[in-house]
């Protein structure tokens, strides 16, 4: 269907209203999803003052990072089925409360880990403080996995297939724009907030013995002072952000609404799936079954998350501490980079979706392969080329980041697409799974990888992945642009057979000829 026609049969004020309408979820969406995030990556910000006041290693976040990251995908997963069947706009707000308590929970981890140890050092506190800050993180990062499925099933409502792409390419910008918001917001922080204890003999010595520094270094000296002169600067990179949350929730409590029925306007033309031809009776499970479990397309996009995913979350979790420990920048210094590649991906997944509907008339998995293609080409010269000005440095990593978000904003995309809109949640939900388990793997491994060989093979292994990833694409590149075919094919089958018989036949429908 051509966007000329998208609303035929539709009189002027019918049209007028369904803009207006889209236009808001997009936006109060976009602005709730990006305090999702802000919630989310001010954790990697805080973690160098972590390790400069108590001594946390690398691998100790990798661990924490790594399970959050496990929970987060089994919580967009177990969520894409209750949003499927459940009000987005409540769900979507009440996650955002409970981020907001989590984080608040990370701010006082260290006066809860004192009262349960029954002291404030030694080596139980500091286990105490893992551990404490290891269940917080499971426990946020189950609340974040609430915050995308809903907007997996919202958008898909309010926006017809032919501009999916587009329109919600620039919706997944809130993805940057929460990550970079946070960074700067708590780079700021770090460099400006907490007690100047910086003369105090005993808060030097602790942290030069933290990070492994050397005092009568004047280069090392300059880096502990300026954890000294910011002590506990920290907990604010959590405080702040949770009472932003919290305004947050009510913004996307009263702002959105569930789908264009809910406000008495009719679907899009295009969209139905074909449940509603009179076979009601038809199980929502069985429906899963054709559109999500034995859909090979579904599949395939989950295992390009994988790659996808341990490429970004590599860059983006652990960016700052690469950049300071290997590239010698300052806390503030590394933060305005991330941020950069952050303001580039913006960018990058605009022209992403774009080009998706306008240039691969709407097979987001052909332009996943550029993408995927052109990362790992500017990954490779940020990691060969290091004899360089640090703003060339900053320029290519931003660059890495221009092309890696296309690719994490489109896999939803075509999930949702292929999956229709009344199964779109669940398919971001298992895509969820595998991209998570991706930045689980991530995690885990970079932590221990750049303890024990250095940051130069963490990101060679990171290329590694980018390639197996724009390999797993081009396997798709004859795929179809959505499932709406797929779907009304389905219930066609129904008509005039016994139904456990139409659901057999539907559920071995060969792909390509859909």
């Amino acid at each position: 269907m051509s966007k000329e026609n998208i609303y035929a049969g539709w009189d002027a004020l019918t049209v007028r209203n369904f803009k207006r309408w889209q236009l808001r979820t997009i936006l109060v969406s976009m602005v709730g999803y990006a305090i999702y995030y802000f919630v989310r990556k001010n954790f990697s910000v805080a973690m160098p003052g972590l390790t400069a006041q108590y001594g946390i290693t690398n691998t100790s976040f990798g661990w924490i990072i790594g399970i959050g990251s496990l929970i987060y995908g089994f919580s967009r997963f177990v969520n894409g089925f209750v949003v499927d069947k459940a009000s987005s706009r409540k769900v979507m707000a009440v996650g955002l409360l409970l981020c907001a308590a989590a984080n608040f929970c990370f701010g006082f981890g260290v006066n809860l880990s004192g009262m349960i140890v029954g002291a404030y050092n030694g080596p139980d506190f500091i286990n105490m403080l893992i551990l404490v800050m290891g269940v917080t993180s499971v426990l946020n990062q189950y609340f974040q996995g609430i915050g995308y499925p809903p907007c997996a099933r919202l958008l898909p409502s309010w926006i017809h297939p032919s501009e999916l792409a587009t329109k919600m390419s620039i919706w997944n910008t809130s993805h940057s724009i929460g990550a970079g918001a946070a960074v700067l917001a708590c780079g700021f922080i770090m460099g400006q907030l907490g007690q100047d204890l910086s003369n105090d003999p005993r808060i030097i010595s602790t942290i030069a013995g933290n990070l492994g520094l050397d005092t009568s270094d004047p280069g090392d000296m300059k880096t502990i002072l300026g954890y000294a002169s910011h002590w506990d600067a920290w907990r604010w990179c959590f405080w702040l952000p949770g009472v932003l949350a919290v305004v947050g929730a009510l913004w996307l409590y009263i702002g959105l609404r569930d789908d264009p029925r809910s406000v008495g306007l009719p679907e899009l033309p295009g969209t139905t799936t074909g449940k509603d031809s009179g076979k009601k009776n038809v199980s929502h499970s069985r429906f899963l079954s054709v559109m999500v479990w034995t859909n090979r397309w579904i599949w395939t996009l989950c295992i390009a998350n994988v790659f996808v995913y341990v490429m970004r979350m590599g860059i983006l979790d652990w960016g700052p501490k690469f950049l300071t420990e290997a590239r010698g920048m300052s806390i503030e210094m590394a933060a305005t980079t991330v941020a950069v590649f952050e303001i580039c991906a913006i960018v990058g997944t605009i022209i992403a979706g774009w080009a998706t509907d306008r240039i691969f008339n709407g097979k987001a998995h052909r332009m996943c392969l550029i993408c995927m293609i052109g990362a790992v080409f500017f990954m490779s010269l940020f990691i060969f080329i290091t004899d360089i000005p640090a703003i060339l440095s900053i320029l290519l990593l931003a660059m890495a980041g221009f092309f890696i978000y296309g690719p994490q904003a489109l896999i939803g995309i075509a999930s949702a697409n292929h999956a229709t809109k009344d199964a779109s949640a669940t398919a971001n939900g298992l895509a969820g799974i595998f991209g998570y388990f991706g930045s689980f793997v991530s995690a885990i491994g970079i932590g221990y990888i750049a303890d024990c060989f250095g940051w130069n093979t963490v990101f060679l292994l990171i290329i590694g992945v980018g390639v197996l990833g724009a390999l797993t694409f081009l396997t798709m590149w004859t795929a179809p642009r959505d499932g709406y075919e797929r779907s009304n094919h389905f219930y066609r089958q129904l008509s005039g057979k016994e139904k456990e018989e139409a659901i057999a036949e539907a559920g071995s429908l060969d792909d390509t000829d859909l």
